[in-house]
């Protein structure tokens, strides 16, 4: 099965996000900060990673364009997962490498249909 690292300050949302995906049969790793969340996503090398955009140390945007400026990282996915639906934001969501920008409400239905077509390519 694939592994998945979500990173997400909140954690109702973590222990939604973790629990649908484990059930799918996914390996979960998550971290509520993202200030080390590179050498994890480097040592793991996960097949998708879920970010929150708005964290208190470094942004999932931040973190998104980190990773992609990383050719050992830049291939792996990134769900960036966000409150901010604004068209601008969207943009510059997708622009950082983002493979997939959600909106906050979602479906945690949703994201797994999302998660299972990236890494199943179901």
């Amino acid at each position: 099965m694939g592994k998945i690292v979500v990173i997400d300050d909140e954690p109702f949302i973590l222990m939604m996000i973790e629990d649908k995906l484990k059930r799918a049969g996914f390996r979960v790793i998550t971290m509520r900060e993202s200030t080390n969340a590179l050498p994890l996503i480097k040592k793991e090398r996960p097949d998708l990673v879920i970010l929150d955009w708005m964290m208190p140390e470094l942004s999932g945007i931040e973190l998104c364009k980190m990773m992609k400026g990383d050719p050992a990282l830049s291939d792996i996915p990134v769900f960036l997962l966000t409150a901010k639906g604004q068209d601008t934001d969207k943009q510059m969501g997708m622009q950082c490498g983002a493979t997939l920008y959600i909106t906050k409400p979602f479906s945690p239905r949703g994201l797994l249909e999302m998660v299972n077509k990236v890494i199943r390519g179901e």
